[in-house]
Order: structure tokens, then sequence, then C-alpha cells
């Protein structure tokens, strides 16, 4: 049954409301120019206007209602106790110009946040205010780039970027002044190592790198694309948007990984869409802590100082015992500035704290085994229905391709459709670009094996209706409230208001 619109259940003298009288001089008039004719409000009872937004909200599908298989975005459960300590009066009233001395346990819990995330990653030098994976991305880069400019190294001007990347890094190098430039991947869907050698030179400034990559897979030369990248004076940076794989496993340091960007809202459990906010965390080697953007939290005892800018923001430094242990420095000598408003998702950032503290090192080490586990028995239930172009054991996600399927008709846009009317949100399609009609799928070590189960039995039925009635896949979906849509037409025409 399709919901009727609001205006189609109003009747004309309905109230659902009951303002109190006003207790402050009316103002004057509009001029009439200015004025509608109309104020078509509908008129309508608080329980019809209650049960039509709750009946809207039971038609969205969401981490809390099922299997989010979205592959290189990690929906996995958010926890609930963090989402409790988050709301505690003491982080959720919080305001960003407090005094230092007043905000001490939120200053303790970023600084110790950022200690557990440099041990994580084995980046000891991090920041925590970019907003999310992008903007991480921006800010590390841009970081790479204070680096060679502060060394007089200007003739670096571009960065090479895998095949395989996730579309904003080329958008990040180009927002950096640099040029980028394309490096494939070989038929075991690793970085390849002739073409890697053929064009890293003394122009490179970095090599952008996700690790594992998107296709799923650990590259098996990491160590020697670390040693290339790094006797030619570049650096690597990391794209850490599947460091869910590496928890508690291999440190990106380790890796050779020089700057890195932490998807809070991915690998930390936090909440992931809905417009926001998230948090993408930078980490770095010690030598790269001279550019670090804006104000970093130090312990007084490690040489911070304070906020020197005074005003609202902290007032200007004194006595330690005035000010209590931890405080907001912005004494970084070659800074990139301030990259954002205030200190970071504050929010997000105690639900990260509240998550790593519960797991500890060994649960951060079982979400990762867990992870790699789940994925891979997925790809081996769905290998014998769908193409894997990579036939190797993955990480925490794999990619499919549907090109079996094609050739009878039925693209991956038909299969993701038909998976809505089993009840499940389709994976990432289309992407990485190297695979032909790609599916990409992560099932995050949150989920049980029924689920995955459940989930491989819907993908191997519509796998047989592509074969035995394709025309029921390339109709889906059926059962939602609004079918099959124009997507072209939907993105260049779009309806945003009737």
């Amino acid at each position: 049954m399709t919901e009727p619109l609001l205006s189609e259940l109003k009747r004309s003298g309905r109230v659902g409301h009951a303002l109190p009288a006003g207790d402050v001089p009316e103002a004057e008039q509009l001029p009439e120019g200015l004025r509608r004719e109309r104020l078509d409000l509908p008129e309508l009872s608080e329980s019809q206007v209650v049960r039509h937004f709750v009946h809207l909200s039971s038609m969205n599908y969401g981490v809390d209602t099922g299997f989010y298989p979205l592959g290189s975005c990690t929906m996995k459960y958010n926890p609930k106790f963090s989402e409790e300590i988050a709301r505690w009066p003491g982080f959720a009233a919080i305001h960003p110009f407090q005094p230092e001395k007043t905000a001490q346990g939120a200053l303790r819990l970023m600084y110790e946040l950022q200690r557990l995330l440099g041990e994580i990653t084995g980046l000891p030098a991090v920041t925590l205010q970019p907003s999310a994976g992008a903007h991480g991305e921006l800010t590390g880069m841009l970081m790479v780039r204070a680096y060679h400019q502060h060394r007089g190294d200007r003739k670096r001007t571009k960065v090479l970027i895998p095949d395989s990347a996730h579309g904003t890094n080329p958008a990040t190098a180009t927002m950096c002044g640099y040029s980028t430039v394309p490096l494939k991947s070989d038929n075991r869907g690793n970085v390849d190592l002739e073409a890697l050698r053929a064009l890293v030179d003394e122009e490179t400034a970095a090599l952008m790198l996700t690790m594992p990559n998107t296709l799923g897979l650990f590259d098996e030369h990491m160590l020697e694309i670390a040693e290339i990248v790094h006797s030619a004076g570049a650096l690597l940076y990391g794209d850490g948007a599947n460091l869910n794989a590496l928890l508690g496993i291999a440190k990106p340091a380790d890796l050779g990984f020089d700057v890195l960007h932490i998807n809070l809202h991915k690998t930390f459990a936090t909440p992931h869409g809905g417009g926001g906010p998230g948090a993408g965390p930078v980490a770095a080697r010690e030598f790269m802590a001279a550019y670090l953007p804006v104000p970093v939290v130090k312990r007084r005892d490690e040489g911070g100082r304070g906020d020197a800018r005074g005003g609202e923001g902290g007032g200007a430094p004194g006595p330690a015992a005035d000010l209590g242990s931890y405080c907001l420095s912005w004494e970084v000598p070659h800074t990139i500035g301030q990259v954002r408003s205030f200190y970071g998702s504050f929010g997000v950032l105690v639900r990260a704290y509240a998550y790593i503290r519960a797991l500890g090192a060994d649960g951060l080490r079982k979400v990762g085994e867990n992870a790699i586990l789940n994925a891979n028995y997925l790809r081996v239930r769905l290998q014998q229905a769908y193409e894997v172009p990579y036939p190797r054991p993955c990480m925490h996600e794999f990619v499919l391709s549907g090109r079996r399927q094609k050739a009878v008709g039925v693209r991956t846009l038909d299969i993701a459709k038909r998976l809505i009317d089993f009840g499940y949100h389709p994976p990432t399609v289309y992407f990485p670009l190297i695979v032909e009609e790609a599916m990409m799928v992560e099932p995050t070590e949150t989920e049980s094996k029924e689920t995955l189960d459940a989930f491989a039995d819907a993908m191997l039925a519509i796998a047989r209706e592509a074969e035995e009635k394709p025309e029921v896949v390339r109709e889906a979906p059926v059962t939602t409230v609004i079918g099959r849509l124009d997507e072209a037409a939907a993105a260049r025409q779009p309806k945003l208001h009737w």
C-alpha cells in the first residue's frame, strides 16, 4: 500500500497542536507585497502526523535492521554501549569554547585516543581534526606537500595512484596541486612492480596506496613497493579505509606507510552514513609531526603550553595547576594550519575511544581475523555461481564479476536491484573500475554465519534466476513501494519537491 501524502489526509477543522498564548508583543505585519495570499498547511490530528512519519521511518534500511554488504564501506553494527557513553552529559553538553581547565576530561580522552591510534597503526604523530576519510586524505597529502616544500624539494609535482584506488585519491592529489599518474595492477591484483619502477622518479611526491587494496587483496609485494618509493625520496601515503582487515595483525608503519588516514566511522564502529558527522584522523611517522594541523592535544609535561591565542578558546596560558594537565597546543613548527572548525567531531571520537577500550588489543585482533574469515567464507560460497576475477584468498572483502550473468542479459545493476526483493541492501557495484560488472562485498566481523548463509542463498538464487527466468531479475525490485527508477533521469532531472 502506498503511503498517502500529508496533504491528502487533511480535513478542514482538524487540529494537532495547542500553542500557548504569546508572551511577546506582536510584530508589525509584513508589507503586503511580501505576504503570501495563502499558507496551505495540512490540517491534521497529532496521531495522523506521528503515524505518517513513523511509517516512513519503518521503510528505511539501516545497520540496525539488516545486513549491509557494501564493499569498502565497512558497514559494521554500531554497539549501543558507545552510543550511550557519547550521550553522557559531560561529553554531550561540552562546548568547544570552554576554558581548558573545565574540559580536562574531554582533552584527556582525545589525548589518549591519539596515543591509541598511534599504537594501532605504529604511526605516533596523530591529529583528530579531519571530518571524514576524504578530509583525512586531504590533510595527509597537505602534510606530504608541506614536508617536501620545507625541504626545498619543489620539483616533486606528481602522485602515483593505482588503478584500483578509491576515487577520492586522485581528487585529493589534484586538490593539493599535484598531477596524478595512474599505476596499473598485475594479473594477481597487486601493484605492477615493473610499472612502478618505470614511473617513480625524482618528481614523485608520493604513492597513494590502499592496503588491503580495493580488490580486497593484500599486495604480495608490499615491502618492495615501500622500498622502491622511499629510495626515490617519495613518501608512501596510506588510504586507511580498509584498516578493519589489519587490526591487531599488522601495523601500517611496519608495511612502510609514512602517513595514513583512519576512518573512525568504519573501523571503529561509529555511525556511518546519514550525512555525518564522520571522523578521519591522520597518523604519521614522527618526522611528519612538524606538519600536523593545529591544534593538537598534549600533556603539559610533554611541552604543551595551551591555547596561546587568548580569547574564549581557553585564554592565555597560565600555571599548570590552574589549567590542568592537558591542553590544545598550537606550537607545531611547520603546521599546515587548521583544517576544520574547532578540534574534531568530538562525539565520534568518544564512540571510537569507548570501542577501542572495550575490545582491547586481543579484541581488536579478533575483529580483523573474523572480518577476514567472514569474507573468505562468502567468497567460497559464491565463487561457483559468479566469476571471481582474482581467485586467491581475500582479506576483509572480495570482488565478484557479473560477466557470466551479463552474457545471458542480466547486468550487475539488475542483480543489485533483485537483492532488494530478498530483503538485503545491495553490495557496492561497478567498483573497482578495473573489474567488469564488479560487485564488491564486505560482510564485516559483526555478521553471524546464519546471516552470511542467508545472503549467500539469496545471491545463488538470483544467479539461478538469471539463467532460467532473466526477466524476473531485470524487472526488480517488485516488493518495494517504488519500483525500478530511471537512474539517468533521476540524476539529470531530479524532482526535489512535490
